[in-house]
C-alpha cells in the first residue's frame, strides 16, 4: 500500500469551508487581554443649572430667618376653586387669600361667605365689566382666562397682565360704596366666573362682629402710611427751604419672619462586603456605587428646590409676580412683562420645551435672539438675560410649562440657596455619607444624606409666566 501525505479536503462549498478555523478566534483572545471599561453610566443624569447658578448661603443651626420691613400687604395669593366648569365652588379657606379676608380665623363664616359666590359664565370675547362704572363685586376666575384694558395715552387700550384660574378682581368693590371700575374685563378663552355681591357682602357684615371688626381692622391698615410696596412708611423731607421740622421715624420689623427649616434628601447604599474586597480593579467599587447614588440625590434636591410644597420656587411665587401668557406659547412681549416685575433679573429658568416653544415664537416674529455667554459656553437668552433649561419644571399633560425669572443673592435681596457645611462625615458639601455597619449577611450599609433649601428674600426676586404652552403647532 503505497503512503502519501494527508491533504486538507477542498470544498467548494462556503459553509463546508467555515467548519475549519485556521487561526485563534477574538472570542478566544480575549481570554488574555484586558477590556477598557468605561466607568457606570447613567441616563438620568442632567445639566442641573438651578444648583449650579444658584447662590448658596451657609446655614448654621439648620435654620435661616428671612427678616423683612413691616408690611401692611397681607393675603394674595390663590383662590383655591373645586369641581367641575359648570358646577365650581371656593374652598372657604383659600378665601383668606384675597387681602380683605387674610387672617381671618371664623371658618364657618368663610364657609357661608363662600357659598354666596354665584357662577357666571362668559364666551371668548365677551366684555364683562367696563371701564368707569360703578362696580359692586368680586370677580374670581374659576377657569380660564380674562384680560385687563386701560385707557391708554393715545386713544388705545393698554393692556395689562391677565388673570388666570384663581385670580380675583375687584376686592375694594365689597366695601368702597364709590368703588369704579378701573379697568375694562373681557374674557380671553371661555370662562367660569364666582361673582361676589357687595349686597351679599354687606349681609354678613350685618350678621357676624367678628366679620365687621376684621373689615374695620383692614381699612385702617391700608389707611396707615406705606410706600408703593406696602411696606411701612419712612417719613423724609425733600426739597424745602428754611426752618422746618424735620420728621422723626424709624422702620419698623415684621413681628413674625419667616424661617426656612433645611429640607434632606436620604438614601441607605448597600454593598456586600465580598464585592469591595475582590473586584476593586481598575475601578473602586465602592466609589462608583456612591457617585451614582450622588447623581441620584443631587437630581432630586433639584426637583424639590423646583418643586417642594414648602420651599419650592414654583409654590413661593407672590401673587403678583404671577402671569399668565396673553395668546398661550411664551412671546417675547411675555418675557418682557416678566422681566418688568422686578430689577435686575439675572436669570430665566425653563423647561427644555419651553426653551423650545419661545424661539419658535421668535422665529415666527422673525425675531433672532443673540446667545448670552455664560462659563464659556453659549446660552439661549432674551435682552441679554440667560434662560437655563430645567427639566424639574412640570409639564402639565404634556401641553402647559412655567418659566421662572430671578433675582439672585442676598446682596441683591434675591433668590438664595441654602445648605450647612461641615457637616460630620461630609463626602461633599452639604452631603455626608455615614457608615451604618455591616450586617450578619456581611453586606454594608451607608447613609447618604443632602440637606438643602430655598430662600426668596423679598417678593419681586421671583416671578413666573404661567399656562405656557409648549406643544408645537398642530401637535
Amino acid at each position: 500500500m503505497t503512503s502519501s501525505s494527508w491533504q486538507e479536503p477542498v470544498s467548494t462549498d462556503e459553509t463546508a469551508e467555515e467548519e475549519y478555523q485556521r487561526s485563534l478566534s477574538t472570542a478566544a483572545a480575549r481570554n488574555l487581554t484586558t477590556t477598557t471599561k468605561t466607568p457606570p453610566q447613567m441616563q438620568a443624569i442632567s445639566s442641573r443649572w438651578l444648583l449650579r447658578v444658584l447662590p448658596w448661603v451657609e446655614v448654621s443651626g439648620g435654620h435661616y430667618r428671612v427678616n423683612r420691613r413691616l408690611t401692611y400687604k397681607v393675603g394674595g395669593g390663590r383662590v383655591a376653586v373645586t369641581g367641575t366648569e359648570n358646577r365650581a365652588q371656593i374652598l372657604p379657606p383659600s378665601l383668606r387669600e384675597i387681602p380683605l379676608l387674610a387672617g381671618f380665623s371664623d371658618e364657618e363664616v368663610l364657609a357661608e361667605l363662600a357659598g354666596r359666590f354665584m357662577l357666571r359664565e362668559a364666551a371668548a370675547g365677551e366684555t364683562l365689566v367696563e371701564r368707569g362704572r360703578p362696580g359692586d363685586r368680586l370677580f374670581v376666575v374659576a377657569h380660564g382666562k380674562v384680560d385687563r384694558l386701560s385707557a391708554g395715552p393715545f386713544d388705545t387700550p393698554a393692556a395689562h397682565a391677565p388673570v388666570g384660574d384663581g385670580g380675583y378682581l375687584f376686592p375694594g368693590a365689597l366695601t368702597d360704596p364709590d368703588f369704579t371700575w378701573d379697568h375694562t374685563v373681557v374674557a380671553m378663552t371661555t370662562c367660569s366666573l364666582l361673582v361676589l355681591s357687595r349686597q351679599d357682602f354687606q349681609a354678613m357684615l350685618d350678621r357676624s362682629e367678628a366679620l365687621a371688626a376684621h373689615v374695620e381692622r383692614y381699612r385702617a391698615a391700608l389707611r396707615a402710611p406705606q410706600n408703593r410696596k406696602g411696606e411701612a412708611e419712612i417719613a423724609l423731607l425733600s426739597g424745602h427751604a428754611g426752618e422746618q421740622d424735620v420728621p422723626t421715624t424709624y422702620a419698623d420689623y415684621e413681628l413674625a419672619p419667616r424661617e426656612y427649616e433645611l429640607g434632606v434628601a436620604q438614601t441607605v447604599l448597600k454593598v456586600h462586603t465580598r464585592v469591595t474586597d475582590l473586584f476593586n480593579e481598575p475601578m473602586n467599587q465602592l466609589e462608583q456605587q456612591l457617585r451614582l447614588t450622588i447623581e441620584a440625590l443631587r437630581e432630586r434636591q433639584e426637583h424639590e428646590m423646583v418643586n417642594n410644597r414648602d420651599f419650592g420656587l414654583l409654590h413661593n411665587v407672590d401673587y403678583s409676580q404671577r402671569l399668565q401668557t396673553r395668546s398661550g406659547p411664551p412671546t417675547p412681549d411675555d418675557l418682557d412683562e416678566l422681566l418688568s416685575r422686578r430689577r435686575s433679573t439675572r436669570l430665566f429658568l425653563a423647561h427644555p420645551k419651553a426653551i423650545a416653544a419661545f424661539l419658535r415664537e421668535c422665529t415666527r416674529r422673525g425675531i433672532y435672539p443673540d446667545p448670552v455667554e455664560w462659563e464659556g459656553g453659549r446660552m439661549p437668552g432674551w435682552r441679554g438675560i440667560p434662560i437655563f433649561p430645567c427639566n424639574k419644571i412640570p409639564v402639565v399633560d404634556e401641553h402647559t410649562s412655567s418659566i421662572l425669572a430671578m433675582r439672585t443673592g442676598e446682596d441683591d435681596q434675591g433668590v438664595v440657596g441654602l445648605r450647612q457645611t461641615g457637616i460630620p462625615d461630609e463626602y461633599e458639601p452639604g452631603l455626608n455619607v455615614r457608615f451604618m455597619g455591616i450586617d450578619e449577611k456581611a453586606i454594608t450599609s451607608y447613609l447618604v444624606s443632602t440637606y438643602f433649601s430655598a430662600a426668596v428674600l423679598v417678593p419681586d426676586a421671583l416671578g413666573v409666566l404661567e399656562n405656557v404652552e409648549v406643544a408645537a403647532p398642530g401637535s
